[in-house]
């Protein structure tokens, strides 16, 4: 971890306790799973509350989030699941992201990740607070979130110019195959090696490294990267949710 994400984690934590209930406070994603790039690399956290936020503890949120003035803050998101409603997957959860407060559920795929290796900053661990995600809540999550989402995001075009659309999409669809295909999670770096596996293009997949990772990019207009991106991605949904709709891989379910 970097001296900054270190100053960060340490000076959000000191300014969240008085504000919200705080049993526990875990990361997950990069920084959890070692592929962390600061600068690059969103800081995702999950805080558990002992009971829902009221409408004064959300506003003292919102204006903690607000005020944190320290390198890499506007990259920190986090959610706030009350503890009596860690169980359901469905329910929104009050999140800062992208320099708003709103509402949205915690997914199947960050709950394993959390089960997985959580980074503890306080309080006791995953195991000791929230349920464990089964093989078939996972597949059956995967699958609707490629199916509901990412598909019908593809029906546009215009999104596809973004770098972000970009390199969700193509790192979510290659851990969505490997999940459906083998039961397990893989981190984004495993991802780019995957999409070659599976076919995509090699310079959008050269593209998306060397943002990540701060190397030279290859020439490839945007136009160009979008309709390869988005050819591929509806390629690739149709092929893993033909293979993999109907039941889970031999290790799911």
């Amino acid at each position: 971890m970097s001296a900054p994400t270190d100053l960060l984690l340490t000076r959000f934590l000191e300014d969240l306790r008085p504000v919200v209930p705080l049993v526990a406070l875990w990361a997950h994603g990069s920084l959890a799973r070692g592929d962390y790039q600061p600068g690059r690399s969103d800081l995702d956290l999950i805080a558990v509350v002992e009971t829902p936020l009221t409408d004064e503890q959300r506003a003292r949120l919102e204006r903690l989030h607000q005020a944190l003035d320290l390198p890499l803050a506007e990259h920190l998101h986090c959610s706030y699941l009350p503890r009596d409603e860690l169980a359901d997957h469905a329910t929104e959860h009050v999140t800062w992201a992208m320099g708003e407060l709103f509402e949205r559920p915690v997914t199947a795929v960050t709950r394993r990740e959390l089960h997985e290796g959580a980074l503890e900053l306080y309080g006791p661990p995953p195991a000791g607070l929230l349920p464990p995600v089964s093989d078939q809540e996972l597949a059956d999550f995967v699958r609707a979130d490629l199916r509901g989402f990412w598909l019908v995001k593809t029906r546009g075009r215009r999104r596809w110019l973004q770098d972000v659309w970009v390199d969700l999409g193509l790192v979510t669809v290659a851990r969505a195959t490997v999940t459906l295909r083998d039961g397990r999670l893989i981190s984004k770096r495993e991802a780019l090696g995957v999409l070659l596996d599976l076919g995509a293009p090699a310079k959008v997949v050269a593209d998306i490294r060397a943002r990540r990772y701060g190397l030279p990019r290859p020439r490839l207009s945007r136009f160009r990267r979008a309709r390869l991106a988005r050819a591929f991605l509806r390629t690739t949904i149709g092929q893993t949710l033909r293979t993999h709709g109907d039941a889970p891989p031999a290790r799911l379910g």
